[in-house]
Formats: structure tokens, sequence, C-alpha cells
């Protein structure tokens, strides 16, 4: 019986987006008006967005039911990249006048409406999305990886939920065997999971000749381009062997 990666989205979605909330109530309002690692956003624009992050789940979840399943993650999570320009816009439009406080109240919000939509929707349940019909399961799994890159944004950084940091993780992992589908290199990210992509010749027994290895929080900070390549493999949080584990040029994913 196929296992569902995603089974406990739910419950890991909530607990991270719980601290996110937690650490946004824990900054002063001075800090709001300070740059951050997102080019031209400052920290107010990043709570917007992590208000509109947090709050999806209950839009789509209010919207019609879909006849169909047509978006699974990896491909959801790839499309992020297209939509950047509109999520910018819609994130200044969200905080533009808006206070500290105001702006703690949004996310707040969110969450709650989030934690409601979690406990009472049937995780099969299909929504609609910009993809079109997915599952609610998988719906959050995207939560858990916006929620685990964004609270890596903050400063200080949120340390992720275990659950939310082995699922967005997965769903990065997903997002690049779907990016670059193949069997040359070994993606490995221990102790959560491993995959294979790249097209070229097949590994099938013994230690793979390309191989890839990082920690998840460097993971998921390349996969979301918040982390180089050569910045991780020079400090040691990255190691790559063989003549073609060099995938650098498939990040970011987001």
């Amino acid at each position: 019986m196929q296992v569902n990666p995603w089974a406990d989205a739910g419950k890991a979605c909530v607990a991270q987006w719980d601290r996110v909330a937690d650490a946004v109530d824990a900054l002063s309002d001075d800090r709001f008006e300070l740059p951050t690692g997102l080019s031209g956003w400052r920290v107010a624009d990043l709570v917007a967005h992590l208000s509109m992050c947090a709050g999806l789940a209950a839009r789509w979840v209010a919207e019609p039911t879909p006849e169909r399943a047509e978006a699974g993650v990896g491909p959801y999570l790839l499309s992020l990249a297209a939509a950047a320009s509109a999520v910018d816009e819609g994130t200044r439009a969200q905080a533009v006048g808006k206070t500290p406080a105001q702006l703690r109240v949004l996310v707040h919000h969110a969450v709650d409406s989030l934690q409601e939509v979690v406990s009472s929707t049937d995780p099969a349940r299909l929504i609609p999305t910009r993809l079109g019909g997915m599952r609610f399961d998988d719906f959050l799994a995207t939560r858990c990886v916006e929620g685990v890159v964004h609270g890596l944004d903050l400063l200080p950084p949120v340390d992720p939920d275990p659950g939310a940091l082995r699922i967005a993780t997965r769903a990065l992992l997903a997002a690049l065997v779907v990016k670059a589908p193949g069997h040359t290199v070994e993606v490995r990210v221990p102790p959560i999971a491993a995959v294979q992509c790249v097209e070229g010749p097949r590994h099938t027994r013994g230690t793979p000749s390309n191989v890839v290895e990082v920690d998840p929080v460097s993971w998921v900070r390349l996969a979301a381009g918040r982390l180089s390549w050569s910045a991780a493999l020079a400090d040691g949080r990255l190691t790559a062997s063989g003549e073609r584990s060099d995938i650098s040029g498939l990040l970011p994913i987001l």
C-alpha cells in the first residue's frame, strides 16, 4: 500500500504557523521598517505576506469543490516563480498603511483560520488552486513549505517545527524531481529523504556515482534561493561527489 507523504501535513502546518505567529508577536514595532533579505521588502511586507500565506487554505476551502485533482505538490511549488510579480504586488498592497499591531492581528486571524479549516476539512477533499483542483492535504504541504521558508526569513529566524521541516523537505525534493526527472544524481537530505533526479544513466546497485548530501534546513534555504550552492559547499553544509553532481543550475526551486 502506498504511503501518503503528506498525511501529517495538517498537524505540522498548524504547529509551524503557531511558531511563526509567536515570532511576529515578539518583534518590536521599530523592526517592522527594517529591510529583509527579500529584495525590496521591509519586515512589515514580509509579515503581511505571512498573513496571506497562512490564510490561503481557508480562502480555497470556501470556494466550490472542483470536479477533479489536477495539481500535485511538486508542480504547485514550481508554479510559484511565475506568480512572483503578482505576489509582490499583492503583498505591498496588504502592508501599505498598516501599523505593526494591525499586521500582527492579520497574522493571527490567518493562523486561526488555518487551524479551523485543518480541524474541520477532510484531508482528501479537493480545493481549487492557481493550478486547478488539488487535495487539501497536498495543499497543506505547500503551506508547510511557506511557513518554514518565511519563518527562516524572519530575524531572528524561527526554528522550524520538526514535522513541518520534514514535510517541507520532502515537498521541495518532489519539486526537484518534477523539474529534473531521472536517476543520475542522488540527492540525500538525512535523516528525512533521498531522491534521484537528472536524466542520464540509471543507478541501480551499490554507491551512486553522483551524490549530493545536505542537512534539512540548508536544503530548504537552497531550494528557496536563500543560500547559494557555492556558500553551502564552502562551509560544509553541502557535499557533492561525482562529475554530474553539480545541480546548482536547477536551484532555486521557488
